[in-house]
């Protein structure tokens, strides 16, 4: 009985992940396709479909790696199955943080100079504008350029 539930667990965590990615791609390009109408302004647009699907497939990534972690922890142990887990998260984790790093545009050991409330008030400022914006703090944009005003 334990090992059908903990199957069937796993089996959600996995439907749950993909479906992360399917709907959150659709919202993406329904986002995306808004901000184009909006401001008429192609490099945004792109721009944010890159953004919100990478942050889509993060949170897929997430969710299937739990998956993976439900189903090695409670299956009979090996260390096939171990070494199978460790590859698995550790793709998925190089995964997740090229991810993060494309979409935050700083590094992990930066990422203290993008406080919470400071990408809330970016955000903020970029909603009032129509279109949401995230620049890094430390004003250069990813394309290694100064958003700083001149």
């Amino acid at each position: 009985m334990d090992e059908a539930f903990f199957e069937t667990v796993t089996r959600v965590f996995e439907i749950v992940g993909v479906s992360a990615m399917v709907v959150g791609f659709v919202v993406a390009l329904i986002i995306s396709v808004r901000v184009w109408i909006r401001s008429r302004d192609g490099a945004r647009a792109f721009k944010t479909l890159r953004e919100t699907i990478g942050g889509v497939i993060l949170l897929g990534l997430e969710i299937l790696v739990a998956a993976d972690l439900v189903k090695t922890v409670t299956s009979t142990p090996s260390l096939t199955d171990a070494a199978v887990l460790a590859i698995i998260v550790i793709i998925r984790t190089v995964l997740s943080f090229s991810l993060q790093v494309e979409i935050d545009g700083v590094a992990p050991w930066r990422r203290a100079l993008v406080t919470g409330p400071e990408v809330l008030a970016r955000a903020a400022r970029g909603s009032a504008d129509g279109v949401g914006s995230a620049k890094p703090a430390d004003g250069v944009s990813r394309a290694g350029r100064s958003s700083a005003p001149s």
